[in-house]
């Protein structure tokens, strides 16, 4: 196969923690490719390390060894100031928690990334404008999270998630948070995103009506992924 088709790879990760009793290892001799333009779901109980997963694709957390190659550099060959740039530029991150800082309006927490990347006010703003027009809420601009219901204020956190146009989308239970019927409308709006925008993305859950948003699911269990064939 042409590695051209993979936006990201893995290659042999460890990833073990330091504990009393010596260390714990989360991975070891971990492999997975993620192709462009796939939307994944990575589902898996709680505590075998999905999570970690995601901060180790997205440079938040650094493995213990083993690559992570994102179109055919090594994410961690390059220093922190590169790294913190590549994570701004490239990802876009989707949380449980939508951290939204409470003193900002709605369209100054989607400028966030933009502010961080150099842009200035106004063309920070107007792009975070149009931005709020695709997660249809124009209307909450000069509102502040507090006064946002929990779909709304991750509907934001979407927006600033894709404001920088990353390439890869990495979303850590996106509707824990919610109930089902605002959790489904989150779920098709980042699956319209995924499309619109021709974005990789990785959906972590525990829930498999989630995974069946996406394309393909794959179960972790023992530090190891397989495919999710009941789907």
């Amino acid at each position: 196969m042409n590695n051209d088709q993979y936006i990201l790879k893995v290659e042999k990760l460890r990833k073990e923690y330091p504990i009393p009793q010596g260390k714990l290892c989360i991975f070891d001799d971990f492999n997975f490719n993620l192709e462009k333009g796939s939307l994944i779901a990575i589902m898996g109980a709680s505590g075998v390390g999905k999570t970690t997963l995601l901060n180790l694709l997205g440079a938040l957390d650094t493995p213990t060894s083993g690559k992570i190659i994102f179109q055919g550099k090594d994410i961690f060959s390059q220093n922190e100031c590169e790294r913190a740039e590549f994570r701004n530029k490239k990802i876009g991150f989707i949380f449980q928690f939508y951290h939204l800082l409470p003193e900002f309006t709605a369209v100054e927490n989607i400028c966030i990334p933009l502010f961080i990347r150099g842009l200035d006010k106004n063309t920070a703003l107007t792009t975070a404008s149009q931005m709020l027009k695709e997660v249809k809420l124009e209307d909450k601009a000069a509102v502040r999270p507090n006064r946002l219901s929990g779909g709304e204020q991750q509907r934001i956190a979407i927006a600033r998630a894709l404001i920088n146009e990353p390439q890869l989308l990495l979303a850590d239970e996106p509707t824990g948070n919610l109930d089902w019927k605002t959790g489904r409308i989150i779920l098709e709006l980042i699956q319209s995103l995924h499309s619109k925008k021709g974005l990789s993305s990785i959906i972590v859950t525990h829930n498999e009506k989630v995974a069946r948003f996406c394309q393909k699911a794959f179960v972790l269990e023992n530090g190891d992924l397989k495919l999710f064939t009941d789907f």
